[in-house]
């Protein structure tokens, strides 16, 4: 298995490679050069095994032959085995074709332990191979950001740094971030939005100086194995729900992109996936890029669900890259424009073919407060603000006529990461688990910088860049 760049002027990698690298050389993304294909039957088998089996088989279509079946095998084993409920990813259903697929029992309480666990031991086996080491760079709104710290603290051979937008992230993200002070760890609290995170990260990745001094990698959701490991709770979720080849369709909270788009990867597969719902919030340039064509980035309006507080999509240019029918030349021409315009028109066949699959709803701060009251009412149950973007979508979708058939929504964080959203909703504080019980007694360590690349890469080189300390 081979991966390309989307923007066509990065030699082919191996998995290995992609994983390493992170971000293409041409500023591009990387891609499978070809999508492995399953048939129906494939899918149901590989979705019906318990969790971490599922995972090691669907990554090996990805990985080839850059890392050995059996161990990746013991690698998900790992990597899923410390999960706080034993299903991994479990369904709850709540209407008669409606259901939330809980992607929040790891070790952050959120969807990013899915791909960050078994990212950290890819990583692991890989620089223990090649004898070297590697900084990881992080822009996160949120969740990223604690996941890959949790998975990548031990790891020897790794540094991490990981950006966030002070302010604009709750205190219980900000905490399981800042309070793991480790030799490798280095946080810094951003003066600007996570787009503006983002964009240093990106402006970092493309000086090949930097990159070689500190020997630079990602996690991102631009790296394509933490997408790879995300496919897989399509699967299972799939095989839970679905009568024998029933297409069931997905709707995802998503601002970066990346974890709806792996759906639609699952669906390149052969997964039957009807339709992909996007669910936006107030910063909705992902709904209007679908609705109306409209790709033009606004001011970030800090809101109740900060993980999906961004104006610029970094995965969506994967999808740009389909739509297009995998022309690199025209892809590069198309994103090249909007870095210098900062807007972009989705021409008619382009959004004709995103349209086949996707469909979209953007949901306001007093619908989402009211999604929450409502479903704690219905069921008891207390659910995080993103989850309740994503099923205010859903039920509005459905009720358009836009989806129908079964339905399940994505719950991509542990509603006590957001407790006051949760608490101004229903008027009540959702707990915390035992393992974080003492989380706002732990001490933590953070820098401070403006949002301006040389004062990261500044920080960085002083730590980390080669015969530094």
């Amino acid at each position: 298995m081979e991966y390309i760049s989307t923007r066509g002027r990065a030699s082919a990698v191996d998995f290995e490679g992609a994983l390493l690298a992170g971000l293409a050389p041409d500023g591009g993304l990387y891609m499978p050069e070809a999508w492995p294909r399953l048939t129906v039957s494939e899918a149901r088998r590989i979705g019906e095994m318990p969790y971490a089996k599922a995972a090691a088989e669907i990554l090996s279509f990805f990985a080839g032959d850059a890392v050995d079946s059996a161990l990746l095998h013991e690698m998900t084993a790992d990597a899923y085995g410390g999960f706080a409920d034993p299903a991994v990813a479990p369904l709850r259903k709540v209407g008669d074709d409606d259901y939330i697929l809980e992607l929040f029992h790891g070790p952050t309480l959120a969807f990013k332990d899915f791909a960050m666990q078994i990212l950290g031991r890819l990583f692991d086996a890989a620089l223990t191979r090649r004898d070297e080491t590697l900084t990881i760079i992080v822009a996160t709104s949120g969740d990223t950001g604690s996941a890959a710290i949790e998975a990548l603290k031990s790891c020897a051979r790794v540094n991490i740094v990981v950006l966030h937008p002070e302010g604009r992230v709750s205190e219980v993200q900000r905490r399981m971030m800042t309070s793991v002070i480790a030799p490798n760890v280095c946080n810094i609290a951003v003066d600007g939005s996570f787009d503006d995170c983002q964009a240093i990260v990106k402006a970092l990745f493309a000086d090949e100086t930097f990159v070689r001094s500190v020997r630079l990698g990602g996690v991102n959701s631009i790296n394509w194995a933490r997408l790879a490991a995300q496919t897989v709770y399509y699967y299972t979720a799939w095989a839970s729900v679905a009568g024998k080849d029933e297409p069931v369709s997905f709707v995802v909270p998503t601002g970066n992109f990346g974890d709806v788009f792996a759906g639609y990867a699952a669906k390149k597969m052969g997964l039957p996936v009807a339709k992909l719902g996007v669910a936006a919030n107030a910063n909705d340039i992902l709904h209007r890029a679908i609705s109306k064509g409209d790709y033009t980035p606004a001011t970030v309006r800090p809101t109740a669900s900060p993980s999906m507080d961004i104006q610029v999509a970094s995965n969506f240019e994967r999808l740009l890259f389909e739509a297009k029918g995998r022309d690199n030349t025209a892809l590069r021409d198309l994103m090249e424009k909007f870095s210098d315009k900062r807007s972009m028109r989705i021409d008619d066949a382009t959004l004709a073919a995103i349209r086949e699959d996707f469909v979209s709803a953007a949901v306001s701060e007093e619908e989402t407060l009211a999604e929450i009251a409502q479903h704690e009412k219905a069921t008891g149950d207390l659910i995080d603000p993103h989850t309740a973007v994503a099923r205010a979508a859903a039920i509005r979708l459905r009720g358009e006529g836009v989806i129908s058939g079964k339905i399940i929504t994505l719950s991509t964080a542990h509603p006590a990461k957001f407790p006051e959203a949760v608490e101004q909703a229903t008027g009540r504080t959702p707990a915390l688990p035992k393992a974080y019980s003492d989380l706002f007694d732990r001490p933590e360590e953070m820098r401070k910088a403006p949002a301006a690349a040389d004062a990261i890469k500044s920080i960085v080189n002083d730590l980390f860049a080669k015969g530094s300390a």
